[in-house]
């Protein structure tokens, strides 16, 4: 049997209790940077949506929004989470491998992922499913935990030996400097203070 190299059953184990460990006051700053990106006219896809922690404050804005995630228990976590939420009636949930997606070239406005390019093996395969499925001068938001001098070092020691895998230790100019090598122009590219991480929110249009 071939190893996993993908942290997925890592995502598998904690998605019960991922939502409690989220900072609501730095993803209420990440998701004001992104509102004058997305309306009504709008068809989202996301990749990584995790329990949900940008969906349920943003689908709202958007005509419709896809939130999906590779952990079928992050799915079924988020999923649960919708069940008499009003912001969840325009959301649909389902798994999604993010390097192997399954819709069809242009297909979407925004395609959001966050948190996600740097734990991935092979970041480049995600980046080119999303410009395949972005129309042209779509707008790609890719909010990532970056590696600023100072970041909580124990934080992620500890993630680590509990099976968390990182495979890309970007900074803030580095991570941009990726995005905009692979058929993007950033557009904006902000740093926010977070724990254990801060985060560089990066917003892209496809060229």
């Amino acid at each position: 049997m071939s190893k996993d190299n993908t942290n997925k059953k890592f995502w598998e184990r904690v998605a019960k209790v991922y939502n409690m460990t989220r900072d609501d006051d730095a993803y209420d700053v990440i998701c004001e940077s992104f509102a004058p990106y997305i309306d009504h006219n709008k068809k989202v896809l996301e990749l990584a949506c995790g329990t949900g922690q940008i969906t349920f404050r943003m689908a709202q804005k958007s005509g419709s929004w896809e939130a999906t995630d590779y952990s079928e228990n992050m799915v079924a976590e988020a999923g649960k989470r919708s069940e008499g939420e009003a912001s969840a009636k325009n959301i649909c949930f389902c798994v999604q491998d993010a390097t192997n997606l399954t819709y069809e070239e242009e297909s979407f406005d925004v395609v959001v992922i966050a948190n996600a390019l740097h734990i991935m093996p092979d970041p480049d395969l995600a980046m080119k499913e999303i410009h395949r499925v972005l129309k042209k001068g779509g707008i790609l938001f890719a909010p990532t935990f970056v590696y600023e001098r100072g970041y909580t070092k124990w934080v992620i020691w500890l993630m680590e030996r509990i099976g968390f895998k990182t495979y890309h230790r970007w900074q803030k100019d580095e991570f941009t400097e990726y995005v905009g090598e692979r058929g993007f122009e950033v557009i904006e590219s902000i740093l926010v203070k977070e724990k254990p991480l801060p985060e560089c929110v990066l917003v892209g249009r496809k060229l």
